[in-house]
């Protein structure tokens, strides 16, 4: 039972740990996807800078948070989890790419998982 519960220990922490961090990468480079087409227009308009601009510095903050999730874990899944819920409701407010809120929600619950298997009372 203790190598399966140390497997999916493993397992999350990698997945939330590297997601993060190439998801936050990607900004920079655009490969896996144009990431301002989620940032809204009217949001788009109050920013003090390009959009393409703020989406690097997003890029910057997940990939700390991906960081932090190897060096502390229970820590860094609750900022993962709660930077996807932040993600989940601007989509949601946007009427834009609900099926992208979703999966991000859904995300959160992985990442709100991990962060219990490394809390005290999970061993």
């Amino acid at each position: 039972m203790e190598s399966n519960i140390t497997l999916v220990k493993s397992v999350l922490k990698y997945t939330y740990g590297l997601v993060p961090i190439i998801a936050g990468l990607d900004k920079f480079t655009n490969l896996l996807t144009d990431w301002g087409q989620y940032v809204s227009a009217g949001f788009s308009d109050m920013l003090p800078l390009e959009a393409g601009t703020f989406m690097m510095i997003v890029g910057v903050i997940e990939i700390i948070a991906g960081i932090l999730v190897f060096v502390k874990p229970k820590v860094g899944a609750l900022v993962v989890m709660s930077w996807l819920i932040a993600i989940a409701l601007v989509l949601v407010f946007s009427g834009k790419y609900i099926d992208v809120a979703v999966r991000d929600l859904v995300m959160a619950v992985g990442a709100f998982a991990l962060a219990k298997l490394y809390s005290p009372e999970a061993t």
